[in-house]
């Protein structure tokens, strides 16, 4: 099992480092995918080191889309690239994992009518033109899309990503 994370410079830094250790730890590999290869700094100042730029990631091989918050998400959805892979990844019902400012990607690639979701209350209205159903919630589950709102929700958000892994992993 592969995870993806799409980030930028001015992440939230605990819903980048959370999810990505824990996957770490899981066994599940994980590449940080970015605007620019090296090194990209947190909102607090962590750093994470970009496996890949955006146009050399093949969605196909991925199982996870992490897409984290803070001002990140800004510039990451007008990359028509980010907007390919998480399109992919989304429609081909592979997990997406979407918090604070995050679902801000999937609206820009116009996957939010008709789901059930959360993000931060700045982008409440947002998602509610995007075509959502809002729901001010710690954690949203809805099929293949888990959202949340905030750094707060982390406990919540990364239980849901366990649960909805153990699920998948007792299917097969």
């Amino acid at each position: 099992m592969k995870a993806l994370i799409i980030s930028a410079d001015l992440f939230e830094d605990s819903e980048l480092k959370t999810p990505y250790e824990y996957l770490l730890k899981i066994g599940i590999s994980v590449d940080i995918a970015s605007l620019k290869k090296g090194t990209i700094i947190g909102k607090h100042g962590f750093s994470a080191d970009v496996t890949m730029i955006l146009d050399e990631v093949d969605p196909k091989q991925y199982d996870i889309l992490i897409l984290p918050g803070g001002k990140a998400p800004a510039s990451i959805r007008k990359e028509p690239k980010a907007l390919e892979i998480a399109r992919y990844i989304f429609e081909h019902n592979k997990l997406v994992a979407a918090i604070c400012h995050g679902p801000q990607i999937l609206i820009s690639a116009g996957l939010m009518k008709g789901r059930v979701a959360t993000g931060y209350k700045s982008i409440e209205q947002e998602l509610r033109d995007a075509g959502a159903i809002y729901h001010d919630m710690e954690v949203v589950t809805d099929g293949n899309l888990i959202t949340s709102r905030q750094p707060s929700d982390l406990n919540a958000f990364m239980k849901s990503i366990k649960q909805y892994l153990y699920n998948e992993a007792t299917k097969k």
